[in-house]
């Protein structure tokens, strides 16, 4: 999509015209660029029509109403791109890596990732980021010319290291990977195409992490008093939610019920977003003042954090830190790990058995 016109593409956007290409050559189109085509790509994909059945914590048992993993991708999506249409940055990179950045999720919710991660512990366990990079590397089978979809090398490093750099210059496994091995399909894929493990992803492959923080804060709120795990006027006592809360019980005395719970959480993703805009005002100007290295954002971002400034921290820094509510209790609720962990004894059991 194009960017819109009061807001000035930046410097440190990713181009597609300016894109290392994909690891098979293919003729190029006229009617779309080569991130539109990943895009594209993304949505026509098996494992993208996979998510309709997967958990996001609520299991489909429960009502059609709550959210599972593909509608939650799909509010990544609208997030990540009305922050990247706000930065300045590729609006269709950004959609890529949202779309893609839970193509490797198990069934089940994270506890699924859990059990997964536990059934292949000697194996150096199991990591839905990894899995989605493999996924469309290996495991889609459209093409007759290759296997997986031959993304970008800009959409591939974005599924590969949204969440941040996975070694150092070195090799070392830093961050979460800290002291543990590079996943294996990691390890293994750069081998014929180095993904530059140690850097920071785009600009792009950042919003759409950060998209991803946004809209689980919200609808996971949104889906536990859907629930009844919390009573609507509970929110009331929450900072930041509380304060949304007042405002519109103030202007809508008598919204009750879906309408002031739908409310309610439009205004907080929209807080968030607008909070999230504010915190990078001053990493931008920051950015724009790093000499040109012919890498943009994401060599910007590499060079002030090796000088320790707190760039890269300010990228993450998001609105779940002023929505101080503990989404981890929720998401450990008794009726949600109970509707989770029936399934995995299964899939424990079948392991087992192997």
């Amino acid at each position: 999509m194009a960017i819109a016109a009061e807001v000035k593409r930046a410097s440190y956007a990713a181009a597609p015209g300016r894109s290392r290409g994909r690891l098979f050559r293919e003729a190029e189109t006229a009617s779309r660029n080569a991130f539109r085509r990943d895009c594209d790509r993304i949505i026509h994909s098996t494992a993208f029509r996979r998510l309709k059945h997967k958990t996001q914590v609520f299991v489909s048992s429960e009502g059609d109403h709550f959210r599972t993993r593909l509608t939650h991708t799909l509010e990544v999506a609208q997030i990540a791109r009305a922050l990247a249409r706000r930065l300045g940055l590729d609006e269709d990179l950004t959609e890529t890596l949202a779309l893609a950045h839970d193509l490797g999720h198990p069934p089940f919710g994270h506890a699924g990732e859990d059990a997964l991660n536990e059934c292949m512990k000697d194996f150096g366990g199991f990591d839905h980021n990894a899995q989605s990079l493999r996924v469309v590397t290996n495991l889609e089978r459209r093409y007759a010319s290759f296997d997986g979809l031959n993304l970008t090398w800009e959409s591939l490093e974005g599924i590969a290291k949204h969440n941040g750099p996975i070694t150092d210059r070195n090799g070392k496994p830093v961050g979460r990977h800290d002291g543990k091995p590079i996943p294996y399909v990691i390890a293994e894929y750069v081998k014929q195409q180095d993904l530059e493990l140690w850097s920071y992803a785009s600009a792009e492959a950042q919003v759409a992490a950060i998209a991803d923080d946004i809209a689980y804060d919200a609808h996971d709120l949104d889906d536990a008093v859907r629930a009844y795990l919390i009573e609507i006027g509970e929110l009331a006592t929450l900072p930041v939610v509380g304060e949304i809360h007042a405002r519109v019980k103030a202007k809508y005395p008598g919204a009750e019920g879906a309408r002031l719970t739908n409310e309610i959480t439009r205004r907080l993703i929209a807080t968030m977003i607008n909070e999230q805009l504010r915190v990078q005002a001053p990493v931008m100007a920051a950015v724009r003042r790093v000499p040109a290295l012919g890498g943009g954002l994401k060599a910007g971002v590499g060079t002030i954090a090796d000088r320790n400034e707190p760039a890269h921290a300010s990228f993450r820094a998001l609105a779940a830190t002023v929505l101080e509510m503990d989404l981890a209790t929720l998401r450990g609720h008794v009726r949600v790990k109970h509707e989770h962990t029936m399934p995995l004894w299964i899939q424990r059991e079948l392991e087992q058995a192997r």
